[in-house]
């Protein structure tokens, strides 16, 4: 085990970077020794002389010329232990940081600007200063493991003209400030990328980046190939979804497939498909992904909650959307976790609903199905105020921490005014990366709450009402009910996955009503406002459809 030792230098009592120093030491497999607050030069030398250390960590936070005279005496006295092999490494505030960069001794400078993941990744040895494309894992699964314990951060980014966002990847990559970009296409793009006969001029940019040929795509990649050399996705388009899928691996490196179960498609316009055709599109590029061993998220559950449908409707299509993944051959599932969806849950609600989904589908991994945790904010739940959007930001994503997400998708602030602009998405990842940092040194388990655990299990066992009775749709034959297109359709049309904003629309039945009840969770309702249990409205639509 190596060892570390630190401690502020000189007349310098500030010991609290000190002290974070060497947790994050201790945490990449340091033995970390903690020298105090103003420790003398010779003292600090003969403690790692001691202790045989293998890198000294100096602190110094008073005046830049105070500092950098006792920096150069430290530096002439050390020099025999550099010579022998010991790392040094300085941190102070950023005038004495960049005084103590000019002395050209310290192997590495860090003066508050930087993150606890960059520093952790230093420590473990895993990027320099300068950082190179070898010292980024490119893969998603890499990447998660190679930030633990912080999780990976990701931001959508897509502008209206390919120029504005080729420079605006290229400055979020270079202020390191996310491990991910989604990249935001337009609607042409998602849809008729093979088809310019069908894409229209007028709605150009509409929605994101206007990408229109496979050089677009590897321009916006090359642009990202800078600062921490962030991983690329992209929607995975609502037709022509294997030609997309190779197209995307070519030219993006794609990251991880994010594809739904019942949408982008006739139903909710975005898409050529009707309902169950779609089913089957998606579950083949599923199925083209896995056998690519490349991961696959279902953005599933958040379409029904944006479309204010009952927490048990959210849960059981999470639910539904492993087990498909799983069944089509995925190896390695993301699992989205949407907050505040539909807005005005209470976040003991939304995490215990949260907290079920991840309850029905943590039971189908094993060695060949792995589950990686995404969280995110609700698109829809951010005020206009700018100041109130961020504190609204902020919360939720130490909410989300509650449940150890392995990504952190972040949404950012201004969601509610324009789409974010490269300052806007490097902003709100600087904001949700200092509540991971909180999150993660130790925050209380709200998982534990009598409430939150009583509400899980009122929904698992609602859940498994409705999973029971999506099974008893299926036709004769069929083995495997929940991954078969006829009877995952067929329970949209019947109503038993429903959400109010799905009324008049021909492929679902959009006769529920649902209302967020004074205890914060979103359940269906008769028409006086009272909770229906499960059951009751199962038996009602069963009843119906036999008439």
């Amino acid at each position: 085990m190596k060892t570390v030792v630190a401690g502020a230098l000189g007349e310098c009592v500030h010991v609290a970077g000190v002290s974070n120093f060497l947790r994050l030491a201790e945490a990449a497999g340091w033995r970390a020794i903690f020298l105090g607050p103003a420790v003398p030069i010779d003292k600090m030398l003969a403690a790692a002389r001691e202790a045989r250390a293998d890198l000294v960590g100096v602190s110094y936070r008073l005046t830049p010329e105070t500092g950098e005279r006792l920096l150069g005496e430290f530096a002439e006295a050390a020099d025999e232990l550099r010579a022998a092999g010991v790392r040094f490494a300085f941190a102070g505030t950023p005038p004495v940081a960049a005084r103590a960069e000019a002395l050209g001794f310290f192997e590495r400078v860090f003066s508050g600007a930087e993150s606890d993941a960059d520093v952790l990744a230093w420590l473990k040895g895993q990027a320099n200063a300068a950082g190179s494309e070898t010292d980024f894992p490119q893969t998603a699964v890499e990447r998660i493991r190679w930030k633990a314990p912080f999780p990976l951060i990701r931001h959508h980014f897509g502008l209206p003209t390919m120029q504005a966002t080729l420079d605006g990847i290229a400055q979020i990559a270079e202020a390191r400030a996310l491990d991910v970009i989604s990249l935001g296409t337009d609607q042409d793009a998602q849809e008729n990328f093979f088809h310019p006969e069908r894409q229209d001029p007028r709605r150009k940019g509409a929605g994101g980046v206007p990408v229109r040929s496979a050089d677009d795509y590897r321009a916006l990649y090359a642009a990202s190939r800078r600062g921490n050399y962030p991983l690329l996705r992209t929607y995975s388009g609502t037709d022509d979804f294997i030609r997309l899928a190779e197209l995307y691996v070519e030219t993006i490196n794609i990251a991880w497939c994010a594809i739904p179960l019942f949408w982008f498609n006739q139903m909710d316009g975005r898409g050529p498909w009707d309902l169950e055709g779609s089913i089957r599109e998606h579950q083949e590029v599923m199925a083209w992904y896995g056998a690519h061993n490349i991961p696959v998220e279902l953005n599933e559950p958040h379409h029904w909650g944006m479309r204010d449908a009952p927490d048990v409707v959210c849960v059981v299509s999470a639910y539904l959307s492993a087990w498909n993944a799983r069944a089509f051959g995925v190896r390695d599932y993301i699992a989205q976790l949407m907050f505040n969806s539909p807005p005005g849950l209470s976040d003991q609600m939304d995490l215990a609903k949260m907290l079920t989904m991840l309850d029905l589908i943590e039971p189908l991994a094993g060695d060949d199905f792995r589950i990686w945790r995404q969280t995110r904010t609700g698109l829809l739940s951010y005020p206009l105020d700018i100041d109130a959007a961020r504190a609204h930001l902020a919360a939720s994503v130490y909410v989300q921490m509650a449940v150890r997400p392995h990504i952190v998708h972040v949404v950012g602030h201004t969601e509610a005014d324009h789409a974010a602009t490269a300052d806007d998405v490097i902003e709100s990842c600087k904001l949700a990366r200092r509540v991971i940092e909180t999150a993660v040194r130790g925050a209380p388990d709200m998982t534990a709450d009598p409430a939150i655990q009583e509400r899980r299990a009122f929904l698992a066992a609602e859940a498994h009402a409705l999973l029971d009775a999506i099974r008893a749709l299926a036709g004769p034959g069929v083995s495997d009910p929940l991954s078969d297109p006829a009877t995952l359709a067929r329970a949209v049309q019947v109503g038993l996955l429903d959400a109010p904003q799905l009324k008049n629309n021909r492929f679902a039945r959009g006769a529920i009503t649902t209302r967020i009840t004074s205890r914060g969770g979103c359940d269906a309702v008769d028409a006086d406002g009272n909770p229906i249990p499960e059951r009751q409205r199962i038996a009602t639509l069963f009843k119906e459809q036999t008439l």
